[in-house]
């Protein structure tokens, strides 16, 4: 639009001409935003507010005499104040190039200063430090002028062929040489150490490799052996197992025909001598009944049949006497005695004949011939009287 400007985000746009700026300024300030600007009647200039740099390579003495190469960069701008940018304005607008080479010119005399108030070692190990010395005495100059420092860098510090600061340094490169000395020992026996573990694993990785490969080998030739083995061995349990199904099947037929002779012969023989036991027994003790019952009757018979003999007996005793040579004394007495004596002898045989019965039923025996059978013997007619004459009778 005719008569509308607008600054750069990095600039500062300064209006002349007209009414005056803040604090009696002779032109206006303009920053972030557009203004109309009459022309022919009004002047806009342009003041950069971007980011400079000086460069320094100064010569500065120190306190112990001994001269140092150093070099240093500023960082700077124009400051964004009002203040700042009238200041920077006044000095600066018509050769915006002059800040860096003023720039450079207050810090190289602020690093003299300051460095010569310093020892080497302390410039050497402290460089920080005097970068913020130069800062903080240069900040009230540079405030004057419109600018500030963003930072400071020592670059470089150099004592040219003095040597001191090799000196300085000689002792710790001597520890540094002495400690990499021994760092590379440490790590020349680390490796030879490594080397050493790596042969020994390589040794025990053959040492392995060979077991195993006799360990394989091995396996193998037991398993060819066993397979050739295989055929053979697979035959003879084959052989086996017919054998032993063999044999299970005799010994169960040999028991099957155990079974069949036990009930085929065995237990019919069994049961017919069982059969003939009970039969024999049956007849045994039938017969045993018949013999009781037979000796019951002989005995009743024969005790019947001496009852009814028995005066026949004593009759033919009494016949007997008849003819014998026989003494009677006493008289009637005598008589009398010698009947009582023959029914006496009778009664006599019964018992005795009774007696043997009973024996012979109870298991005793029968009196063989000449043996005595208890009985007693009557003398008979035919027996001759003794030469002796009759005997006696009390």
């Amino acid at each position: 639009m005719f008569g509308y400007r607008v600054p750069a985000p990095d600039e500062a746009m300064l209006i002349s001409g007209g009414r005056r700026g803040l604090g009696g300024a002779p032109f206006r300030v303009v920053t972030g935003h557009g203004k109309f600007v009459i022309p022919f009647f009004r002047k806009t200039r342009f003041l950069t507010l971007s980011m400079c740099e000086a460069e320094v390579t100064e010569t500065c003495v120190t306190r112990q005499g001994i001269a140092l190469h150093v070099r240093a960069v500023i960082a700077f701008k124009v400051g964004n104040d009002h203040e700042s940018i009238i200041n920077a304005g006044q000095r600066f607008l018509s050769d915006q190039d002059q800040m860096s080479v003023l720039t450079g010119r207050i810090f190289a005399g602020h690093l003299r200063a300051i460095i010569g108030s310093m020892t080497v070692e302390e410039i050497v190990t402290e460089r920080q430090k005097l970068a913020a010395e130069v800062l903080d005495t240069s900040k009230t100059e540079m405030a004057k002028i419109g600018l500030i420092v963003d930072s400071l860098q020592i670059q470089s510090i150099d004592d040219g062929d003095a040597g001191y600061i090799d000196a300085m340094s000689a002792p710790h490169k001597a520890a540094i040489q002495r400690q990499a000395q021994i760092a590379q020992a440490q790590a020349t026996q680390a490796s030879a150490e490594a080397e050493q573990e790596a042969a020994r694993k390589q040794a025990e990785y053959a040492r392995q490799t060979a077991v195993v490969r006799a360990e394989y080998s091995a396996e193998v030739d037991r398993a060819q052996a066993q397979a050739a083995q295989a055929g053979p061995l697979a035959q003879a349990h084959a052989q086996q197992e017919v054998l032993a199904a063999q044999t299970e099947l005799a010994q169960r037929q040999a028991k099957l025909r155990q079974q069949q002779l036990v009930a085929e012969i065995v237990k019919p023989a069994e049961a017919e001598a069982e059969r003939i036991r009970v039969l024999a027994a049956a007849e045994a003790q039938r017969m045993k009944i018949q013999a009781e019952a037979a000796a019951s009757y002989d005995r009743v018979a024969l005790d019947r049949m001496l009852i009814d003999q028995l005066p026949q007996i004593v009759k033919e005793a009494a016949g007997g006497l008849a003819g014998a040579n026989v003494n009677v004394l006493n008289g009637a007495d005598g008589l009398g005695e010698i009947a009582a004596g023959l029914v006496s002898q009778g009664l006599t045989i019964l018992d005795s004949v009774r007696q043997n019965l009973s024996g012979q039923d109870g298991g005793g025996r029968r009196p063989e011939e000449g043996e005595d059978s208890g009985l007693l013997q009557l003398p008979t007619s035919k027996q001759k009287r003794s030469d002796d004459g009759p005997t006696p009778v009390d």
